[in-house]
């Protein structure tokens, strides 16, 4: 049988999910692709591809050389770049470009919320005053808050912060989810935290910081997404497989 080849640029949940939905069909050739930033990436279900592609020439050529029929993007929501990247390769080789990017998180009675478009923003949302500030953003931009050096700060990653912040007063978790609401809670009483900034990721394994500090009555600093661009989009697992199903039957009547 000629099998479809998709390539899923992953690293979140969703991708696993999908890559493990699609693992067993007898009609497609499935890989992941993973940046490698994460030191122990989690067991996946298809073969897997580590690295990056060196930029949209890059993808570009990948996706021809591998006779690529579907590139689905299922990187995190604030993977900004190698979204931008994937829809360039996209449009530059005519292979349909489908995003999974799940829901984000709406505001329910009793968050208590400053919502901000950047990371910028959210140093300064914090105020001048110090606080004890819960850091629930990953890694690579926690070195924007060594702006506000008055602070405390709480910095939860799955890997190291390399390098560290030089703001005077940091305490570091390496921890990953999914995290249960009442070890949030134990966590932000522990630590008596201020305030917690988040990125509005959506998903439910980060969402028990959330409903934490919801139950505690603590403030969240919550970093938005841009803007969805055009295209092919699904917020499910379910809805990328309706989806990519008819984008790989397209692609095959087009010859791509």
């Amino acid at each position: 049988m000629d099998k479809r080849r998709i390539l899923i640029l992953g690293g979140t949940a969703e991708a696993r999910d999908l890559a493990g939905v699609l693992a067993d069909r007898t009609d497609l050739a499935v890989t992941l692709s993973l940046a490698g930033r994460t030191l122990d990436p989690a067991p996946q279900p298809v073969p897997v591809r580590t690295g990056g592609f060196g930029g949209v020439e890059g993808l570009s050529a990948h996706l021809r050389d591998e006779a690529i029929d579907l590139l689905i993007d299922a990187t995190h929501p604030f993977a900004r770049q190698i979204s931008a990247n994937a829809r360039a390769a996209s449009a530059a080789t005519g292979i349909p470009l489908l995003r999974l990017e799940r829901l984000g998180w709406d505001m329910v009675e009793g968050d208590r919320w400053t919502r901000v478009a950047n990371m910028t923003e959210a140093v300064g949302a914090l105020g001048k005053v110090p606080r004890r500030v819960f850091l629930a953003i990953g890694r690579q931009e926690a070195k924007a808050f060594d702006a506000a050096p008055q602070h405390h700060y709480l910095v939860r990653s799955v890997d190291p912060v390399d390098p560290p912040l030089a703001a005077p007063d940091v305490d570091y978790l390496l921890a990953r989810g999914p995290f249960t609401v009442a070890a949030e809670v134990e966590l932000l009483r522990g630590h008596r935290i201020d305030v917690v900034v988040s990125k509005n990721s959506g998903g439910d394994a980060t969402y028990g910081k959330i409903v934490a500090a919801r139950s505690l009555g603590l403030p969240v600093v919550l970093v938005d997404r841009a803007e969805a661009q055009g295209g092919h989009h699904a917020g499910t697992v379910q809805d990328a497989v309706r989806l990519a199903d008819h984008l790989v039957g397209s692609s095959r009547k087009r010859g791509v």
